[in-house]
């Protein structure tokens, strides 16, 4: 026989771990330091740069 469970506390256990996995997504969506944002755009414009210096002018 199988084993006898709540379905409620089941049921919260499942919105507890679904929950951590939105925030762990949240988490390394936004959660980047000051530096890591400046250091990021730095890269982008260095970029923007270098493909704005190859394009070709029609």
């Amino acid at each position: 026989m199988g084993e006898v469970v709540t379905l409620r506390q089941v049921r919260k256990a499942k919105a507890r771990r679904d929950h951590e996995a939105k925030a762990a997504a949240n988490r390394a969506r936004h959660g980047r330091t000051k530096g890591e944002r400046a250091a990021e755009a730095a890269a982008h414009a260095k970029l923007e740069r270098t493909l704005a210096g190859a394009r070709r002018e029609d």
